[in-house]
């Protein structure tokens, strides 16, 4: 149990950016589970929007330090490395 005001005040502070942390990264997952998606369908333009929808929630997600930018960068480059195989197929 928190003793002093200062650090009742950073258990708060811990919830919120939690509760905000978790939310951006669900958010994420479920733009990825779009591409997904798409990409079972086989169809290239859907998942090609889907990823374009995705992107930038992901490089979000980066830039406020919820998921290191590589493992956004490796995402990325898999999920399109993967829709432009269903061209090939």
């Amino acid at each position: 149990m928190a003793n002093t005001a200062s650090a009742r005040k950073r258990i708060r502070q811990n919830e919120r950016r939690n509760a905000r942390n978790t939310a951006r990264v669900s958010r994420m997952r479920t733009f990825v589970k779009k591409v997904e998606a798409a990409i079972a369908s086989g169809n290239k333009d859907e998942a090609t929007a889907a990823l374009r929808a995705a992107q930038p929630e992901m490089q979000r997600a980066s830039g406020k330090g919820v998921i290191h930018a590589n493992t956004v960068a490796r995402k990325i480059s898999r999920l399109s490395a993967r829709i432009k195989s269903i061209v090939a197929a």
